[in-house]
């Protein structure tokens, strides 16, 4: 079976696949996650999910730290070979906020501060999601990860965004510049929660600067 599987599969530049999690006996699906060829090993071998994290670059053992494993009961590829999907017996929940399911509803998971899609309303879901990482320190998690590393870890971390950012931005591509913006971002977010600012906070400084003098610029 597992060689057979392994022939079937289409990994990617980076030797990884996306998996999603799917709930045996009510097909809800639970997470989306990556492997990559020994993870998959490891899940074949041992009947238990394992992933490849792509922000700590290790293997990680789904519930090692929780007791919330998956027993895999099915894995196929799709037509083109290019994701996996991986159906299984939960024990506990699936994600590390406490959800049965990562993609949960604004009724059935934790209150959603705001339903505008623009980038304010997404800005205040991330930070909402961050401080409950700060409090919860869910293991798996590549928040807690910052949290627990420490304040010089979370600046570290900004100063790289910010170069990769500019190195972005002397590039042509969009895509590229949008993502490490958008890393660079939550980055900033962690540092808010972790000085306990909030982005009221924020939105109270830039309000307070509209109208003010232009500043001069420095001669020299």
């Amino acid at each position: 079976m597992s060689k057979n599987l392994f022939e079937q599969l289409k990994f990617d530049e980076n030797g990884l696949i996306p998996a999603i999690i799917q709930d045996h006996k009510g097909g809800r699906v639970l997470m989306l996650a990556y492997m990559n060829a020994e993870s998959l090993a490891q899940t074949v071998e041992t009947g238990e999910t394992w992933f490849w994290s792509r922000s700590r670059n290790e293997l990680w053992h789904k519930g090692a730290t929780s007791g919330n494993t998956q027993k895999v009961v099915e894995m196929r590829p799709d037509c083109d070979g290019d994701t996996l999907l991986v159906r299984v017996i939960p024990k506990g929940p699936a994600c590390h906020t406490g959800e049965d399911t990562c993609f949960t509803k604004p009724d059935d998971g934790e209150h959603q501060p705001h339903s505008e899609t623009g980038i304010g309303g997404v800005l205040d879901q991330l930070s909402a999601v961050i401080r409950k990482r700060k409090l919860a320190r869910p293991p798996d998690s590549y928040t807690t990860y910052l949290f627990e590393s420490g304040l010089d870890k979370i600046l570290k971390k900004i100063g790289e965004e910010t170069a990769e950012t500019i190195i972005a931005a002397k590039n042509s591509g969009q895509k590229e510049l949008t993502s490490e913006i958008s890393d660079l971002l939550y980055h900033v977010l962690v540092l808010i929660a972790a000085r306990d600012l909030s982005l009221d906070d924020i939105a109270a400084e830039l309000r307070n600067r509209q109208g003010r003098p232009a500043r001069k610029p420095k001669q020299g």
